[in-house]
C-alpha cells in the first residue's frame, strides 16, 4: 500500500529515532549520537548506533540498520502498514484515507468491532439478565464494587453453546470472521460454537481503548481455571499487559506486576492505577521492553508461595536486560495481593510497596533459602551462590556494598569474595563474546535477503557499489540509466532494489532511501540501509561507477559466450570465472 512520502516524511520529523528507542533500549550519549547494547542480538558491549544527523540507527555486530519506521517494524514484529499507524498513534496523527483500502487493516477492524459487540454481550448479560446471576455472585464474593465492574467492562459468557455466535451472526457477522477472531470455535460437520461458555470475562483492552482479546475464568464445572483468547490478527498474548489502559495514565513512574486479573482489578480498586499483569503466560521480553516504555521501576506483586517464587526470580532477569530496576513485595500470611488487601487495606498494601526489597535482597535471601549458616558446608554452599549473584551486578558500586555486607555477615576476608566475583566476571565475559560471535556468525549464514550474493560475489559488490551510487546522488539517475538498466544485475534481490530506488527516485521530489520501505520486509531493509552505510563513506565518483558497471557487463558477456563453449572448455570456463572473484 502507498502512503505519500509527504506524510512519512513529516512521520519520521514527529518521532525522533532516539526518543522512540529509549523506550525500548538504554542511550548512552558519544558526542552529537548515541550507542546502545543492540536489541536485535545478544552482546555485553554497545555495538549499536544511533546517527542524529540523518535519524537512523547502524548495529555493527550483526548489521541491523534503518530509520524509526524499520526499527519498530523489528522490535515490535509489525508489518509496514502496521509500523506506520504505530507511529502515527505515537505522535498524534492522522493515518490517510489510504490505509482503508489495505486488507489487512479491513480484517483487522473488522475483529475489533466484533470484540467490542462482545464485550457488551458478556457485559449485558452480567449485569442485566438472569443468565448472569451466577456472574453476579461470584464478583460479589470478591467485593468488586460495580464502579470497578463497569470499569473494566467485566461480563459473563453464558453456559449455551451457541449464544454468543447466534448473536454475533444477527449483526451481520461472517462464521470465518468469527472463528478468525477466536471467540468462535469450529466444531464437527463444520458447525460454529462459542468459545467462552459459563465463564466471567476480563475483556484485554490495549493502551487505545481497543477491545483486543478476552480472558475467562471458570466458576465451577471441569475445564482449564482460565482461558485466554489464542493470538489473531489483533492480539500477541506475549505483546500485551492487562489493565496498561489504566496504567499509562498514572503519573507515577513505576508499575506494580501482579500474577493475574484478579490481582490486578483488586490492587486497581484500592486505589492504585499503576498496577498490570500477564495474559496467561510467563513474563516475555516483548512484555518487558513494553512496561519499559511506561516505567523506571517494576514492583513485583507474584503469589507468595512456590510457583509466584519461581516467576518472581524469572520476571527479574527479564526486566533487568530490559533496563528497569527491580523491587519486590513480601506478603507474609496471604497467598496473593488480592487477599492481602482484603485482609490488611489499601494503606498497608501501600506500606509493602514502599518498603519491598530491591531484586538483589530478594535474589540473596534465595541464596540463603535452606541453607545452615552455622556450619562451614552451609556457608560454602551460600558463598557459591552468592558469588555468582554478585558477579552478575552491573554497577561497581552496588556490587562493592553487597559484598561487603556478605563479608560482614559471614565474617571473613571481602577480598576473597572481590577475587571470586571478579574471576566469575572474566570467564563470563570470554563466554559471552565467545557466544556473540557465535549468534553473528549464524545471523550472516542465516540472512536471506540475497541468497545468490555468495554465487556471485564480485558482481553483488559491483551491484550494491551501483545502488549505493544511485541512491546518494538520485540527480544523477538518468546517467546511471544510460549506463545500465535492471537487467543487467545479476542477483534477484538488488536487481528489485534498483528497480524500486529509480522508480521512487522518479516519482518523488525529494527522495530518500526511506520511502522504500512499503516495498521490502524490516530485514531488507536492514540489508539495504547496510548497503547505503558501508558505500556512504567511500564518496563514489562516476570512474567508479563505470568499473562497477563493467563488472556487470563483462559478465553478460563471458555468460552469453558460455553458450558457445566446447564441452572441453566448459569446465575450465567456470574454474577462471571463480579465480576472477
Amino acid at each position: 500500500m502507498s502512503l505519500p512520502d509527504s506524510f512519512i516524511y513529516d512521520l519520521v520529523q514527529n518521532n525522533p529515532i532516539d526518543g522512540v528507542m529509549s523506550s525500548y533500549v538504554n542511550l548512552m550519549k558519544r558526542g552529537r549520537d548515541y550507542v546502545c547494547l543492540c536489541p536485535f542480538h545478544s552482546e555485553k558491549t554497545a555495538s549499536c548506533h544511533v546517527y542524529m544527523s540523518d535519524m537512523h540507527f547502524h548495529c555493527f555486530g550483526c548489521h541491523a540498520s534503518g530509520n524509526v519506521i524499520t526499527f519498530i517494524m523489528k522490535i515490535e514484529n509489525l508489518s509496514y502498514i502496521e509500523a506506520v499507524r504505530f507511529l502515527a498513534d505515537r505522535a498524534g496523527m492522522q493515518m490517510p484515507d489510504e490505509a482503508n483500502n489495505n486488507e489487512l487493516y479491513r480484517v483487522k477492524t473488522r475483529i475489533l468491532e466484533i470484540n467490542r459487540t462482545a464485550a457488551r454481550f458478556y457485559y449485558d448479560i452480567l449485569t442485566n439478565s438472569p443468565d448472569g446471576e451466577k456472574g453476579r455472585r461470584y464478583f460479589a464474593e470478591r467485593s468488586l464494587e460495580s464502579s470497578t465492574i463497569t470499569k473494566y467492562g467485566l461480563g459473563y459468557a453464558p453456559g449455551e453453546w451457541s449464544k454468543l455466535y447466534n448473536f454475533l451472526r444477527s449483526k451481520g457477522y461472517t462464521d470465518e470472521e468469527l472463528v478468525l477472531s477466536n471467540l468462535c470455535m469450529r466444531g464437527k460437520n463444520n458447525s460454529v460454537y462459542d468459545s467462552f461458555r459459563d465463564r466471567v470475562m476480563f475483556p484485554i483492552i490495549d493502551v487505545r481503548g481497543n477491545v483486543i482479546a478476552f480472558g475467562g475464568r471458570i466458576i465451577d464445572g471441569t475445564g482449564p481455571k482460565y482461558l485466554n483468547s489464542s493470538d489473531t490478527p489483533v492480539f500477541k498474548k506475549s505483546r500485551n499487559l492487562f489493565s496498561l489502559n489504566f496504567a499509562k495514565k498514572s503519573e507515577e513512574k513505576k508499575l506494580i506486576l501482579a500474577e493475574g486479573y484478579m490481582d490486578v482489578i483488586s490492587i486497581n480498586q484500592a486505589g492504585f492505577e499503576n498496577v498490570v499483569a500477564t495474559l496467561g503466560t510467563a513474563l516475555t521480553p516483548e512484555q518487558a521492553r513494553l512496561m519499559k516504555q511506561h516505567a523506571d521501576e517494576i514492583i513485583i506483586a507474584y503469589d507468595s508461595d512456590g510457583a509466584g517464587q519461581t516467576a518472581t526470580h524469572k520476571a527479574i532477569n527479564l526486566l533487568s536486560e530490559a533496563g528497569l530496576e527491580t523491587r519486590i513485595i513480601k506478603m507474609e500470611g496471604v497467598k496473593d495481593p488480592d487477599e492481602f488487601i482484603k485482609k490488611f487495606g489499601a494503606a498497608r498494601f501501600r506500606q509493602l510497596i514502599d518498603h519491598s526489597d530491591g531484586a538483589i535482597s530478594f535474589e540473596m535471601s534465595k541464596c540463603a533459602a535452606g541453607i545452615d549458616l552455622g556450619t562451614e558446608e552451609g556457608k560454602l554452599t551460600y558463598l557459591n551462590r552468592v558469588t555468582e549473584l554478585m558477579a552478575k551486578i552491573d554497577s561497581p558500586i552496588a556490587r562493592e556494598v553487597y559484598i561487603s555486607k556478605v563479608a560482614s555477615e559471614l565474617n571473613i576476608n571481602k577480598n576473597v569474595i572481590v577475587e571470586q566475583v571478579e574471576s566469575i566476571i572474566s570467564k563470563k565475559e570470554k563466554a559471552a563474546k565467545k557466544a556473540e560471535r557465535i549468534e553473528i556468525e549464524r545471523f550472516g549464514k542465516q540472512r536471506k535477503e540475497n541468497p545468490e550474493a555468495m554465487a556471485h560475489l564480485k558482481e553483488y559488490r559491483a551491484e550494491e557499489g551501483i545502488i549505493a551510487y544511485t541512491a546518494l546522488n538520485p540527480e544523477n539517475v538518468d546517467y546511471v540509466l544510460s549506463k545500465i538498466n535492471p537487467e543487467c544485475f545479476v542477483t534477484e534481490f538488488n536487481k528489485k532494489v534498483f528497480e524500486k530506488i529509480v522508480e521512487r527516485i522518479h516519482n518523488s521530489t525529494d527522495f530518500d532511501i526511506m520511502l522504500l520501505q512499503s516495498e521490502f520486509t524490516a530485514d531488507e531493509m536492514s540489508r539495504i540501509n547496510n548497503i547505503i552505510f558501508n558505500n556512504r563513506s567511500l564518496n563514489i565518483s562516476s570512474a567508479a561507477l563505470d568499473d562497477y558497471i563493467n563488472v556487470l557487463a563483462g559478465y553478460k558477456e563471458k555468460a552469453a559466450n558460455v553458450g558457445d563453449l566446447a564441452d572441453d572448455d566448459f569446465s575450465s570456463f567456470f574454474e577462471n570465472l571463480k579465480r576472477n572473484k
